[in-house]
């Protein structure tokens, strides 16, 4: 599978990218509406950020006690479920004179659902494709997720301009509620890929399964070196206020480009070699923010380096290569989370380190660190792991 055709005439690959896209887009602009509504009343930027990235945070929560369910669950059913339950926790926000502490309640709730949902998605999408077409789905649900957000953010803004937050947050509620309809009408039953019941037991074992072995390499791969420069990106604001936008914009770009190259026209014998070159791409151009770059050669280097997330399309396909079939959903599940949990750490890190440096430099000295981590990885990497037999 080499096309983008041929991914959507793929059988029930359609509904679950509009399912996808459906709750991308009420979490975007769920996610803005709160934020302003919390920040309006209490004029809190901690409190706005934690309403809005809440959610992503709390994930990690649900990896540890809840994501072994991901592959236990009926797909189907799963993600119409969790799109409903979405939907009814952002109808619940949107209530006049609901406390901001209920609403951070609220919030932190859905999180460990949010993990389980990505779990079930992915895996329902590795089961859906061929072994070569995970890679090139895959990376168009990411660029879906980008363009949404884009897409997202701007009709959030404009939606909570013209009807207010609450009622922004009503919007989102509908969008969610759209992804519920596009799962239960466009997906067929399916069973779920693991036997038993879901409990925090089996998603510890799962967790220490899947973290032994070459597995936990690749791990190391998909979460550290880009939440390093995650935390380089978290600086754009104090780095230059007035261009912030215009950078946030390019890294899109970039990773829309990454995203386009890994999945589309990169031949399976290249794919083993080039996810440490991109890697390397993903963090050195963001050196020359030491030296205080122009304007356009700042642009050129976050638009550069973004094309190197592509690296992660990479490494999950060889995520999947090492897992059994039947906890697909589980392991994309964990690498989401943690690739969200690190996205923080980097975040916080770099902000620390702003703190004694100036941005420009915190930002150099992330992607020193990320370029450490790939050579580390690179060097304990096996010459040929073996992949698990479906």
């Amino acid at each position: 599978m080499r096309t983008y055709g041929e991914l959507f005439r793929a059988p029930e690959f359609t509904p679950l990218f509009l399912t996808s896209a459906g709750l991308v887009a009420g979490q975007t602009v769920g996610g803005l509406a709160l934020a302003t509504l919390v920040y309006d009343a209490t004029g809190s930027p901690l409190l706005s950020a934690l309403a809005m990235f809440g959610p992503a945070l709390a994930q990690v929560a649900g990896a540890a006690t809840l994501l072994s369910a991901a592959d236990r669950l009926p797909p189907r059913a799963a993600l119409t479920g969790a799109a409903l339950l979405f939907a009814l926790g952002t109808a619940v926000l949107a209530l006049p004179g609901l406390p901001v502490q209920a609403a951070l309640a609220v919030v932190l709730a859905l999180g460990p659902v949010a993990s389980v949902a990505g779990g079930v998605r992915y895996g329902l999408l590795n089961e859906l494709l061929t072994r070569d077409g995970y890679l090139l789905g895959r990376s168009v649900l990411n660029m879906s997720t980008g363009i949404t957000q884009i897409c997202g953010y701007a009709a959030g803004g404009a939606l909570v301009a013209a009807l207010s937050p609450r009622g922004a947050l009503l919007a989102g509620a509908a969008l969610y509620l759209a992804a519920a309809v596009a799962a239960r009408l466009g997906l067929s039953r399916r069973p779920a890929r693991a036997a038993g019941r879901p409990s925090p037991a089996r998603t510890w074992r799962a967790n220490a399964l899947l973290w032994s072995g070459p597995r936990r390499r690749v791990y190391l791969a998909l979460w550290v070196p880009n939440g390093l420069v995650v935390g380089c990106e978290s600086l754009f604001v104090p780095y230059a206020p007035g261009r912030a936008g215009t950078l946030f914009a390019c890294a899109a770009l970039g990773m829309l480009a990454g995203d386009v190259l890994a999945g589309r026209f990169l031949a399976p014998a290249w794919r083993t070699r080039l996810a440490t070159p991109l890697y390397v791409l993903l963090a050195a151009p963001y050196l020359v923010f030491a030296a205080d770059p122009a304007p356009a050669l700042a642009v050129a280097a976050v638009t550069l380096a973004s094309a190197g997330y592509g690296a992660g399309l990479l490494m999950q396909e060889r995520l999947m290569a090492l897992t059994p079939e039947e906890l697909s959903g589980h392991a994309l599940g964990l690498h989401t989370s943690g690739m969200v949990a690190m996205q923080g750490v980097g975040a916080a890190l770099a902000g620390a380190v702003a703190e004694r440096l100036s941005p420009g430099t915190a930002m150099a000295v992330m992607a020193a660190a990320s370029l450490a981590v790939t050579a580390a990885l690179a060097t304990t990497a096996p010459r040929q792991p073996k992949p698990v037999r479906r």
